[in-house]
């Protein structure tokens, strides 16, 4: 079953990508939340096809087409022994105060969400940098 929320008519087509940031005030009593308000916070999704409904959206004040997504893969580093193609893990912010280690964006940056279920797509073969110990690994996640 495809995911759908409402996008704005600028933004409703097929390739376009976004990152869900979440309800705003005047979601709250609107009639459409149910359909519009199922996505993930944080995650990045793109619109796979268009449906030919719209509806008025308070918070864009133009009317929002219904769009079917998916969310992206995204790169996450994961513990090494966690590490398994398929598998189903939840990564989200780790208490590191390394700001200069290469892999602190996607291990304890302040845009991760605090926790996360993804399912592993990929994983790196060799062990990534952490300068605090870690037994890390990279991989694609959706």
């Amino acid at each position: 079953m495809a995911e759908i929320t409402l996008l704005s008519s600028n933004q409703a087509r097929a390739g376009f990508e976004f990152t869900y940031g979440g309800p705003a005030p005047v979601c709250r009593t609107c009639p459409y939340r149910h359909a519009c308000l199922t996505l993930d916070l944080g995650r990045r999704y793109t619109v796979t096809h268009v449906r030919p409904v719209q509806h008025p959206c308070a918070l864009q004040e133009v009317s929002a087409n219904v769009v079917e997504v998916k969310p992206i893969a995204q790169t996450v580093v994961i513990e090494a022994p966690s590490a398994i193609v398929g598998s189903t893990v939840e990564v989200g912010r780790f208490a590191c105060r390394r700001l200069d280690c290469p892999n602190w964006e996607r291990c304890a940056g302040p845009t991760l969400p605090p926790k996360q279920r993804l399912q592993i797509e990929s994983v790196e073969p060799s062990l990534t940098e952490c300068r605090i110990g870690r037994s890390l690994k990279r991989a694609k996640a959706v």
